[in-house]
């Protein structure tokens, strides 16, 4: 039954389909797998194991009557815990959230139920998604399956830590800087961060219930699975205007046509102005782009020297404090700004962003927007006569348990702990890429290295095209030592 819990998403929709396994004994198999390992992990903050294994029954009711509810038909999923589940506590991490139960379920829940898909429970994430490490004072920290002493990332830490420990085999994220990216590279799985504006975002905290609408930009929800085929699959179904999010655009999610690696254009590069990476990934890419180039690939390397990094780090922090303050009471405020943590009296670009004034005037804020907009043109035109960028994640693989602004060892120096975190992923929420991300390799401490593949705007098909042909080419997700 071990193997059972690591088999993909589709590979459990297939068994239950054609009778191999039922869905309640997939369900059976799932939650002792999370009786076993979630305490070492707290991945999983909120269990719904009940009505779990009721639905699950009733699949298989389903199924001997000759109905199936759709693709994703028996198979467990998890949720992170700001994205609201109907009957099912969702707090955000955020003390005055900890009793909160939604009467409905946000859309790609609804998406997912509605797709066959059961929900097992809610993963753990940092106050109001606000850190690249996953820790509050609801539920306390998550830890990294491949190294319980360091930080599965975040803010979607625990539902990464679910899916690479075998605890679920499909989690609901969220990304506003590297939220899904992030944790996917350092526990070793698969994800992607949609085109700004793909998925709604109805239903997601931030903003607190009640609130106004605050956050317009920069923030996606994204799949996380072990494989790239689920991604494929899970992508189309939560896509798509819900009819209450206005700037979610009717786009064809449709799979594309099967390519040679010949047949692809890629760039790479690893490393982004001012912000190095450390030995073992540089190494990795370099070593990857041999290894393309030697099966007849064309691939380049290719600096983003005219992209300007020091604007889209500034406009990323400037834009998060601003939209996401707008939403907040003084109260809550202050509160996240204590989760938070960032040095504000850093140098860097990143915190001059973080230390705009939050509550901008109109024209600060179209200011803001129009820089953004110079930043997109610019990335796609570097992406011009090219199918995907492909570059690091971020600076290393997965780090200690620290508190929040403690600078990140990057081999025999240190960089800001925004810097390290978020420098290679923030500049593709501000300009609303699609960017995937894949397992490529383990450090010589043997932890998970991930590979990020960005395309142009609404290329999202395409980008999980170039990811499942380069999963071929680098191996499958690996199961963590113990699980």
């Amino acid at each position: 039954m071990n193997d059972l819990v690591f088999a993909t998403a589709l590979e459990m929709a297939d068994a239950v389909r054609r009778r191999r396994v039922s869905t309640i004994e997939l369900m059976d198999a799932q939650l002792r797998q999370i009786a076993r390992f979630n305490h070492t992990l707290n991945a999983i903050v909120t269990l719904d194991e009940e009505r779990a294994r009721r639905r699950a029954r009733e699949a298989d009711a389903a199924l001997a009557r000759g109905e199936t509810w759709g693709p994703l038909h028996g198979v467990p999923f998890t949720v992170k815990d700001a994205i609201e589940t109907a009957g099912v506590r969702t707090t955000c991490g955020f003390p005055p959230l900890a009793d909160h139960v939604p009467a409905a379920d946000a859309t790609v829940v609804a998406r997912l139920r509605a797709a066959g898909g059961i929900l097992v429970g809610k993963t753990n994430t940092p106050t109001l998604t606000g850190d690249a490490q996953t820790s509050n004072p609801i539920f306390g920290t998550s830890n990294n399956p491949w190294d319980v002493t360091r930080t599965p990332g975040g803010s979607t830490g625990g539902g990464a830590a679910a899916v690479a420990a075998g605890l679920s085999p499909l989690e609901l994220g969220s990304d506003i800087g590297g939220s899904v990216r992030i944790p996917a590279h350092f526990c070793g799985i698969c994800t992607i961060q949609p085109t700004e504006n793909c998925v709604p975002l109805t239903g997601h905290i931030p903003p607190v219930p009640g609130a106004p609408t605050g956050i317009r930009h920069m923030s996606q929800i994204g799949p996380l699975a072990r494989s790239v085929e689920d991604l494929v699959l899970a992508l189309p179904l939560i896509a798509g205007p819900d009819g209450q999010r206005s700037e979610v655009p009717p786009v064809s999610m449709q799979a594309v046509p099967e390519r040679t690696l010949k047949q692809w254009r890629l760039a790479w590069t690893s490393e982004f102005t001012g912000v190095p990476v450390d030995a073992d990934t540089r190494a990795a890419l370099t070593s990857l782009a041999s290894q393309l180039q030697g099966l007849g690939a064309v691939i380049e390397e290719r600096p983003l020297t005219n992209f300007d990094f020091t604007a889209v780090w500034e406009t990323w922090g400037a834009m998060f404090q601003v939209e996401h303050g707008s939403t907040l009471s003084p109260a809550e405020e202050q509160q996240f700004a204590a989760a938070f943590g960032a040095k504000l009296d850093s140098e860097a670009a990143i915190y001059r962003g973080f230390a705009q004034v939050v509550h901008a005037s109109m024209r600060q804020y179209t200011h803001l927007l129009t820089r953004r907009d110079r930043l997109i043109s610019s990335i796609e035109r570097y992406l011009d006569g090219w199918d995907a960028l492909l570059c690091p994640v971020t600076v290393g693989p997965a780090f200690p348990h620290c508190p929040p602004g403690t600078t990140i060892p990057v081999d025999d120096r240190s960089v800001p702990y925004w810097v390290g975190l978020v420098s290679y992923t923030c500049p593709f929420n501000v300009t609303g890429q699609p960017a995937a991300v894949i397992p490529l390799t383990q450090s010589r401490e043997g932890l998970p290295i991930g590979l990020q593949i960005v395309g142009r705007r609404w290329s999202d098909m395409q980008v999980l095209a170039i990811a499942a042909m380069l999963a071929k080419v680098i191996g499958p997700c690996r199961r963590p030592p113990g699980f």
